[in-house]
């Protein structure tokens, strides 16, 4: 089975409530991976209402001792 997108983990957001990154899904919930998922190298982010799921594209090391995620990296726009 494959994925039905991959999304760079800059383009999620971080919900709070949920204690996970979002993504929106097609099917209107959220696709969903938590921080503790990715300190474990998880690359999977699922929707909790369908059988979709995204591949997260992020580097292991950003979230290897995180307690929070990562701040956002400033980009320089000309």
């Amino acid at each position: 089975m494959s994925a039905y997108d991959e999304v760079e983990i800059e383009d999620m957001e971080w919900n709070a409530e949920l204690g996970a990154y979002t993504y929106p899904c097609p099917c209107g919930d959220l696709f969903q991976i938590t921080l503790a998922d990715l300190r474990l190298g998880e690359e999977i982010a699922r929707c909790p209402s369908c059988s979709l799921f995204l591949t997260v594209v992020y580097s292991a090391e950003d979230f290897a001792d995180a307690k929070e995620p990562p701040a956002p990296q400033p980009v320089a726009v000309a």
